[in-house]
Formats: structure tokens, C-alpha cells, sequence
């Protein structure tokens, strides 16, 4: 599907199958009312598809139809993530601004970039879609950069496909305590360590954007890239707070990092097992 040039209108086949039912049925119909003497009732034509914008305040449900479809007309808007259970991302496709309001003429907030600091392809949450006056489609986006957690809008075909996840990791910064869910089930839980006083782990609503290899060493099996920044953290080349394994398990639970969170071991290879890309991050 090419998402710049989505169709707003379709035929439908079931549509198409009813109205040759019917068809058979009235002339069916009239040939016995003729064989009676009486007149036929006229053909009743099936009901027309409507495609309706889901509620605003709802989001879209995973299997629908292409949430973006349901856009028909200026003011048209659609709620595609509620990050505690359902969150829609892509890869971009293409390099372009982020703007503040849905607007051509809006302030610049960022730009869309297509790998990320470890080149990789970099992952946007999707979070509502919108049509402007011009009929335009925009979509609101998390964006990866400083300072964490604001958002801003694209183009929507600045984006690729729209996926679906539905799991959740909470980070709770009191009781050092990390937890994933899947569809508001708990499915797995350990104690973290979390930045220290000076360099601390921020909080906020964040999201994974990419999954690599840790190699053993400092980082553990496996890493986790968010899109939270501090001001130092363990990330190559700093800012990025990365979800880690470590080299030092016996620091955990404390607040030994510069911002990062560290897992033991074991635990990193079980969440590497459960959460994907796109998976909402809420530090608390």
C-alpha cells in the first residue's frame, strides 16, 4: 500500500454478491406473480457501505481496517494509540519536518530522521491522526530527542505501514521495580537500577526504538534504546536512556547509573523474549 496515496472509497464484492441475490430473487419474485396474476413487488437495492470515523475519544481497535481510511473530510480525527494497551508506530520513509500544530506554516519542532544514533531505523509512535482544512492527513508523533517526551506532527506519508503492539513496560522509580504488560496483564517483573541523584533516570511516557545485541561486557546480553534522553547516561555516545543487562548485577536494585536502566542478566534475556519495537515506556 502506498500510504501516500490512500483510497477513501472502495466497492464492495459482498456488496456486489447481495445485489445479485436480490436480483435473482425479484425476478424469481415476478415470475410467480405473474403465473398468479398479480403484480411483483418492486426490487429492494441493498444498503449502501459506510465507512464512519471511529469516536474521537477511541482509539482504534487492532484488526480494523486501515485507521487512516476512516478519514473522509476536513476535521475528521482518530485516536491510533492509547499506549497502555494499544500503540501503532512506523518506520519513517521519508526525511521531513515535524511540525508543532497539523500545519504547513506551523514552527518547525524537529526533523524526521531515518536511522538512530546506532543505525538502526529509527521508530516513531503514532498517536492520533488528523485532516486539515486542505484535506490533508497529519499524524501526531513521539518524538526521540531533547528535551524528552514532545511531540509534533507529520505528513502521513512521511510514515510507512502502521503496526500494532500491545504490550507496556512501567518503570517505577520508588520501589526500583520494573514491569511488563501485555494487554494489561502482567508478564514479567524485576528490580532495576535506575540514574543516580545527579544524572537520574527521567520520567515520563517514552518507547522502545530499538533492540541490539549486547555482546556481554557492561550492557549485558542485551539493550534496549528509548526515546528518553538525560543529560549523561551509559548510551555510546551519551543522552540516549537505554534499557540494559550489566556487568555488576550485585549494584541492583540501587541508583547506580547515569540514567540508564540496568536489568540482571537473566531478566534482559526474558524481556528480550517479550517486548518488541514500539512498546510505550512510562517512567514513574
Amino acid at each position: 500500500m502506498n500510504p501516500g496515496s490512500r483510497a477513501r472509497s472502495f466497492v464492495s464484492l459482498a456488496g456486489r454478491a447481495t445485489l445479485g441475490t436480490t436480483l435473482a430473487l425479484a425476478l424469481a419474485g415476478a415470475s410467480t406473480a405473474r403465473a398468479q396474476g398479480t403484480a411483483a413487488p418492486p426490487p429492494v437495492a441493498p444498503a449502501a457501505a459506510v465507512t464512519q470515523a471511529p469516536a474521537p475519544d477511541a482509539v482504534v481497535p487492532p484488526g480494523a481496517p486501515d485507521p487512516l481510511e476512516s478519514l473522509l473530510k476536513p476535521g475528521d480525527r482518530v485516536l491510533l494509540s492509547d499506549e497502555l494497551s494499544i500503540t501503532r508506530w512506523a518506520h519513517p520513509q521519508d526525511i521531513g519536518r515535524i511540525r508543532a500544530t497539523p500545519s504547513t506554516s506551523a514552527p518547525t519542532v524537529g526533523r524526521i530522521r531515518l536511522l538512530t544514533e546506532d543505525a538502526v531505523a529509527e521508530v516513531y509512535v503514532a498517536l492520533e491522526a488528523r485532516v486539515d482544512a486542505a484535506g490533508r492527513t497529519w499524524l501526531r508523533i513521539r518524538v526521540p530527542k531533547r528535551p524528552s517526551g514532545i511531540t509534533g506532527w507529520v505528513r502521513d506519508e512521511t510514515l510507512g505501514e502502521l503496526r500494532v503492539v500491545r504490550t507496556r513496560l512501567v518503570i517505577d522509580r520508588r520501589s526500583l521495580r520494573a514491569s511488563l504488560y501485555n494487554q494489561n496483564t502482567k508478564v514479567w517483573t524485576a528490580r532495576v537500577g535506575i540514574g543516580k541523584s545527579g544524572t537520574p533516570t527521567p520520567r515520563g511516557v517514552f518507547y522502545i526504538r530499538e533492540r541490539l545485541r549486547g555482546g556481554g561486557g557492561v550492557y549485558g546480553p542485551w539493550a534496549f534504546g528509548t526515546s528518553a534522553y538525560s543529560a549523561l547516561s551509559d548510551w555510546p555516545g551519551g543522552g540516549v536512556v537505554g534499557i540494559h543487562g550489566t556487568n555488576q548485577p550485585g549494584l541492583i536494585p540501587g541508583r547506580p547509573s547515569h540514567g540508564c536502566i540496568r536489568v540482571r542478566n537473566d531478566k534482559i534475556r526474558q524481556l528480550a523474549r517479550l517486548m518488541p519495537n514500539g512498546t510505550p515506556v512510562h517512567i514513574i
